[in-house]
């Protein structure tokens, strides 16, 4: 008996270092995947056309265009780590056909460039819906075919339960990461007035593994990163999964509006994962589920917009003094710690209420500057800081310009 208990011991552990050893060969190979590359190069991409838009906007960029591509991957390797302990765990199995159309409807939605149309709810999403009508129908396909022919029913619910996971994932990193680094835009409201607003875009890259019924891959991908261990009928596979997000705000701070619907994204993750756990059960609820989570983003999505838009716009002309819409980052105003949304009243002593005048005081005392400050809480706070040769000139503040209709100034 004791002999027979050491056997099993040891079949476990070299059963675990086998594993372990093969999903570190599967991460290693995420950087063959080429949707690694696409990602990279539509970051870079986004990155471009942000910095164009700052520039035009500003004369000047704000951040770098690296800044998509530099917060893709770090938190998603995080929520990659913990997702795959569930999946591997658990024995959660997705069929090799779904992740093939997940591909392809991920790349589709990064071409139209909606950011938002990435989210797993819709990519996901509509892989289910299009799995629904591939089953059990004689469709001949020129490539795939034997792939497309394992397709069951208990796909169903596999896939809602991973569209409210990887909800939850997206609203803790729309927390944690898309309320930073928001980038200030300039617009011309309704009444043809300029007004400031802040975007945040991202793309988060979530390399999870995820299980697949037995077997090899087809010819034409076996450069994937797919194994088989022993005699099993299951093969871990590393699935690269794309997370977009953009979000526009004008009737308070970003960071507010950002980080409340991160929280109602993960509260909506939480909800379609606890109904999705159901249709193992109850299959329907598995289809409900996935209506649910489609127009229960689109719900959130539209929702905040309409109420964002209710509200008066938060950079705007003040009669209180200069607001500030934006802040560069590492310039003499970031360094004396000036946020975007306050007001500059006084500088130096004297009442401003126009750019002009804030420069204009700035040059009573080339050396120095005390500036009088209105908070975001509306209390008033004093700030100063020795100035540098050519700093009175480029503090690193942005405005809403008033005198200018299509494009805003760096001061």
């Amino acid at each position: 008996m004791t002999k027979y208990r050491l056997l099993l011991e040891d079949g476990g552990k070299k059963l675990t270092t086998d594993w372990l050893i093969a999903c570190l060969m599967g991460l290693g190979k995420l950087f063959l995947h080429p949707l690694l590359y696409v990602s990279i190069a539509y970051c870079l991409f986004i990155g471009y056309l942000r910095v164009k838009r700052e520039r035009h906007d500003f004369n000047t960029k704000i951040y770098r265009v690296s800044m998509e591509l530099r917060s893709m991957l770090p938190q998603g390797l995080i929520w990659g780590l913990i997702f795959s302990v569930l999946t591997l765990a658990s024995g959660f199995t997705i069929p090799l056909a779904a992740l093939f159309i997940m591909a392809g409807v991920t790349i589709l939605s990064m071409l139209s460039m909606k950011k938002r149309f990435v989210s797993p709810v819709y990519t996901v999403g509509l892989t289910f819906f299009i799995l629904f009508f591939l089953y059990d129908r004689d469709i001949k396909l020129t490539v795939f075919q034997d792939v497309f022919n394992q397709l069951d029913r208990s796909v169903y619910p596999t896939l809602v339960i991973l569209i409210g996971l990887l909800l939850i994932a997206e609203g803790f990193l729309i927390v944690g990461n898309g309320s930073k680094k928001v980038s200030p835009q300039l617009e011309v409201s309704k009444r043809g007035q300029p007004i400031g607003v802040y975007v945040s875009q991202r793309i988060w890259l979530i390399p999870m593994f995820v299980m697949i019924p037995g077997g090899q891959l087809p010819v034409p991908f076996e450069w994937y990163p797919v194994f088989s261990i022993g005699d099993t009928y299951l093969s871990p596979i590393l699935l690269p999964i794309l997370i977009g997000f953009k979000q526009k705000v004008h009737g308070t701070l970003p960071e507010q509006a950002i980080r409340a619907q991160g929280k109602k994204v993960g509260a909506l993750g939480f909800v379609i994962t606890a109904l999705a756990v159901g249709g193992y059960w109850y299959p329907p609820l598995a289809i409900i589920t996935a209506v649910l989570a489609i127009l229960g983003r689109e719900f959130l999505h539209y929702s905040q917009k309409a109420l964002d838009e209710k509200l008066p716009f938060y950079f705007s002309k003040s009669k209180l003094g200069v607001q500030i819409l934006g802040v560069i980052p590492q310039s003499p105003a970031d360094k004396m710690g000036l946020l975007k949304g306050e007001v500059i009243s006084k500088i130096n002593g004297v009442v401003v209420r126009e750019e002009e005048e804030l420069y204009r005081a700035l040059q009573i005392n080339r050396a120095h500057c005390k500036l009088e400050v209105i908070d975001n809480n509306e209390q008033i706070r004093f700030v100063q800081r020795a100035l540098f040769d050519g700093e009175h000139y480029e503090l690193g503040i942005l405005f809403v310009d008033d005198q200018l209709k299509e494009s805003g100034q760096a001061g």
